[in-house]
This record gives C-alpha cells, structure tokens and sequence, in this order.
C-alpha cells in the first residue's frame, strides 16, 4: 500500500464521522453554516446594503436578500473582476470559473473564494473519495495515479493582472496541493494546455507510463480521450493499457447515454460515481452503489434554499416567499435550487431542478435545468443562444422558420455526436447546407461551451437540419392534445422522445 493511501485511508475515519452525522441532523450543519457565511458577508459591499450580519435569523435574511440570477449579480461580479476586493466576501477574490450563462450573457464569471475551494470543492471530493474507500474496502486507487483532462487559465481582460478565469477544473489544478500533484497525471504543465487536441496527443504519448486507478470529469470529453489513447496504443480494451483501473467520477452531463459506450471499452470490473460539482460549488455525490440519487452535502460551505418548481416564476416576481429548507422540504416533489456559498454568491437561483428521494439521509436526483437548455455533451445550449442564432442564420439567407425542436443525437459506434435540428420552415433557405452551416457558427458565437465542443469536431460534430413538412408541428401537438391555449413545442429537449414522434408524422406524409 502506497503512502498516499496510508495517510488517506487514516484521514478518512473523520470525513467519514462527520458524513454520518450529515445524514442524521442535516439542520444542525446548516444552521452553523448559515451563521458563518452571514458573519463574513456583513463586512463586504454587498453585505452591508443588505443588512446582512452575524447572528441574524433566517427570516431576517430572507425577507432583506432578494432572489437573484446570474445577470443580477453581474455588476457586483464585474467589480471584483475589476480587482475590487469586499464586494461579495471579505477576503481577497482572484479566480472565476467562466461557464455557459442562462443569462443574455455570453459566460458567466463565478467568483472562488480560498474558502470556496478548500471547505466546499475540495472538500466535496475528499468526502466522496472517503466513500468509496468504505464502500470498496478491496480499492488500489491510491496506488496508483489519477488522471484529469483539466482545461485552462486566462488573465481577466477586466483586471489589473490581479484577476484570473478559466473552467472549474483549470482552477482545481491551478490550486491543488503538491501531495496531490504526486499522483496525478498528466503534469501540470500539460493538464493546462489550452488546445484540447494538443492536450490529447501528450496524454496519448504518455499512456503507456502511466498506471491509472481512476479519472474523472465530463463523460462526453472523457470518452474522446479515451478513444483515442485506445486507438495510438492499438489496444481495445482500456484495462489492457491500465489494469489497475478500477473507478470514474463522473458529473456535469446525463451517464447514462454514455454508459453503453464506456462498457465497450472497459470490460471486467469497473465502478462508476456521479458527482454534482458545479462551478458554484460542491453540491453532493452519489454514495451508494446502485442507487442512481446523490446524498446532499450540508456541510460544506453551502446554505441551500428550495422553491417548488411550479412557485418559480412567483418567486423571481416576488410574490411567492415561502421557500423551503433542508428542515421543511418533501420528497417527490420538483425544487428549484437555491444557494448561499462561502464564494460570495447569496440566494443564488442556480438554475438547476432537482427532486428528493430520500430524508435523513437527504439525497436527492437531478431533474433537470429551470430553464430550457441542452447539455447531452457540456454544451450548455440555452433557448437564448438556439434562437438568437436562429433568427441571424434566418436574417443571413433570407428564410423564416414557423417552428421547430432540437434535440441530440449520441456518440455510438465510433460517431461522434451532434445536434438534430426539426424545423418546418415557412420560407425555406435558398441553400440547406449554407443555413446549416450559418446556424452552427451563429451558435458558436452565441455560446462558448458549445464552440468549444464543435472545435476541430472533438466532442460534437456540426448539427443537421431535418427540413419537416408543413402541418407536421400542429398534427404532432393535435395527437398529444396539446392544440391552443398555453400548450407550446418544446424548443430544446435533452432526450429524443419528441423528434422521434415528430420523425415518425413527416415520414408518414412523405409516403
């Protein structure tokens, strides 16, 4: 047994304690925590218009913070980007994590905290590394090396070389300790190329020194990678490059459309973990083998609030107050999520749904995004962006469209994936391929998560457009009973459940 693990598995005996009591008396960690992150928010900018301050109640809080999105935080964020310090926390702020915005924004910048990082991120990962130790008392993964694709790191253009961003995992290894560092791979250095391509070459040069136990990160980028390490060695199977490879940790996207894919590669043992560590923080990781839900972590920098996702749009208008926490909640029923971070961020509309099976222990799955979106591959497309990018593609080539859907199709059998676009138009584009290729860069531009997935074809390929017959759209709604009224079409869809009903009407009228 290395060393790593020596110190590890002796560390773990108090993560574990305190998880245990997570489960039992969640309310009591998130009272201190609120208590905490109240006391440091009384000394920032933000704090103080507010009237936050140590050993307020929680009603208090609630009734003097109003509910934000992204976009209401932006100008408080763009001043510490700037390099102003005590804005949203009292101590010093120089990483963003840069991800899709729901906002009209472009990106969102997250501010992190050394707080943030350490007590909630790190932390996060320490108590689901813990677990698996306990849940799989036979593990070698510290005796060997653990790899991360990682991203990278740019000097904010808002600061005053004070300020960096970059993606949450960039910022993870920026900031990791040098104990991890020893069992990490590849280096550093290489980890933080910008060029994904490049990034893979060097990891693929170097496989064959490598002895991983377990990697982690988006499955979709994930999957490329590892193909193509199959693909340099010419070996078929990931075990015959690594056999001690025993676990993936995996989060950001659905698994399962990619579950078929890793077993293709990986046979024999193998176990796989899903964890909600997003940029805002680190939420909850799935504890239990078998059981798809995640426990919630309630101490870990994090004081969550809940609103009854049919309460939402009364909550943005403020006339809904009544939201839930950890105490008063039910299972079965759809929240949205609520967060107040050690990162600065308070009464922060995440963005995400989410559904509790369980109570004490609080665990809970991922139902899906408060607003439309896709993210089969970590593109994180919004409404915003498909029908910004729609409207321009539509300007360009002189067409309009009456409706349409949007919807993935998954990597299999070697193809990369991409997205399927169902549009009956009213005035078609002189040239198809042209308006394809216009929507696609007009997305690109529209959102950067998914331009990075479509450079060089790594993750996604460009989208198709299945022109549909005039009268497909209203005949689909007819046969679903959704004709008048409120009844929309779902623009953008993270299944295929539509497009294949609607696939199915045009074929019928095209015999």
């Amino acid at each position: 047994m290395s060393v790593t693990s020596k110190i590890f598995r002796l560390l773990s005996s108090n993560i574990l304690e305190t998880l245990d009591q997570n489960r039992k008396d969640p309310e009591r960690f998130q009272n201190n925590w609120f208590g905490n992150i109240t006391s440091h928010g009384e000394k920032s900018s933000f704090g103080k218009e507010h009237g936050i301050h140590a050993g307020m109640s929680y009603e208090s809080y609630a009734g003097r913070v109003p509910l934000r999105s992204y976009d209401m935080f932006e100008s408080y964020i763009e001043r510490v980007r700037r390099g102003e310090q005590d804005v949203l926390w009292d101590t010093p702020v120089a990483w963003f994590a840069k991800s899709s915005g729901t906002s009209s924004a472009k990106s969102k910048f997250i501010p992190v905290t050394s707080e943030s990082l350490n007590t909630c991120h790190y932390a996060g990962m320490r108590k689901m590394l813990a677990t698996y130790i306990r849940n799989t008392p036979s593990s070698g993964i510290f005796d060997g090396d653990a790899l991360t694709l990682g991203g990278s790191v740019t000097p904010d253009e808002l600061g005053s070389g004070t300020t960096k961003y970059g993606d949450l995992s960039a910022i993870l290894l920026s900031n990791s300790p040098f104990w991890v560092e020893l069992r990490r791979v590849p280096d550093k250095k290489t980890a933080l190329i910008a060029d994904f391509e490049e990034k893979v070459v060097h990891i693929c040069r170097n496989a064959h020194k490598y002895n991983v136990t377990n990697f982690s990160g988006v499955p979709s980028w994930n999957l490329v990678l590892m193909k193509r390490i199959l693909e340099f060695t010419g070996k078929t199977d990931l075990h015959e490059v690594w056999p001690n490879l025993e676990l993936f940790m995996h989060g950001g996207i659905n698994f399962e459309p990619y579950r078929r894919e890793y077993r293709n590669i990986i046979s024999g043992n193998m176990n796989y973990m899903e964890n909600y560590n997003a940029s805002e923080g680190y939420f909850a990781f799935q504890d239990e083998p078998g059981d798809n839900s995640m426990l919630l972590l309630t101490d870990n920098g994090i004081f969550y609030e809940f609103i009854p996702l049919d309460k939402l749009e009364k909550a943005i208008n403020g006339s809904f107050t009544s939201f839930k926490t950890i105490g008063t909640i039910r299972t079965g029923i759809n929240y949205a999520l609520v967060i107040t971070t050690n990162g600065g961020l308070w009464r922060y509309l995440i963005g995400d749904s989410i559904m509790f099976t369980s109570l004490k222990p609080h665990k809970f799955i991922i139902t899906g995004r408060t607003q439309l979106y896709i993210n089969a591959f970590g593109e994180e497309l919004m409404i915003h962006n498909a029908e910004k990018a729609l409207s321009e593609a539509c300007r360009i080539h002189d067409a309009s469209v009456s409706n349409y859907t949007v919807a993935p199709v998954f990597m299999a059998d070697g193809n990369k994936g991409y997205h399927q676009w169902l549009i009956e138009f009213s005035a078609e584009p002189y040239n198809l391929a042209e308006f394809t290729e216009t929507l696609d860069n007009e997305l690109r531009k529209a959102n950067s998560d998914y331009d990075a997935k479509r450079h060089n074809n790594t993750t996604m390929q460009m989208l198709q457009i299945v022109p549909v017959k005039k009268g497909v759209f209203y005949k689909w709604m007819l046969s679903r009973g959704k004709l008048g009224g409120q009844n929309k079409v779902p623009r953008l869809s993270n299944t295929r459940t539509y497009v294949t009903e609607l696939l199915e009407i045009n074929n019928q009228e095209n015999e």
